[in-house]
C-alpha cells in the first residue's frame, strides 16, 4: 500500500497543520496517488483515505476541521469522476 500510506501522512500532516494554504498540497497529493494506482485498486483507496480523513474531522476542532471538510469534498469529487 505504498502510494496510499504517503497520501495519508500527508494529508494527516497537513490536517494536524489546519493551514487552508496546504488544501493544494493535499489535492496535490491525492492526485498523484490516483496517478500511481491502478484504475480496479483507485475506489477503495480514495475510500480509505476518505475514512481516515473523516476520523482525523472528529478529533479536531476550528481550521483543522474546515481543512478537513475540503480534502473530504475533494476526495468526493474524485470519487465521483470514476
Amino acid at each position: 500500500m505504498g502510494h496510499v500510506d504517503t497520501c495519508l501522512g500527508i494529508l494527516r500532516r497537513l490536517i494536524a497543520k489546519g493551514d487552508v494554504k496546504g488544501i493544494p498540497l493535499a489535492e496535490r497529493a491525492i492526485d498523484e496517488y490516483c496517478d500511481a494506482t491502478l484504475a480496479p485498486a483507485r475506489r477503495s483507496g480514495l475510500r480509505f483515505l476518505q475514512q481516515d480523513v473523516l476520523d482525523q474531522r472528529k478529533a479536531v476542532l476550528g481550521d483543522h476541521r474546515t481543512f478537513a471538510d475540503a480534502v473530504n469534498a475533494y476526495i468526493e469529487k474524485k470519487l465521483a469522476a470514476e
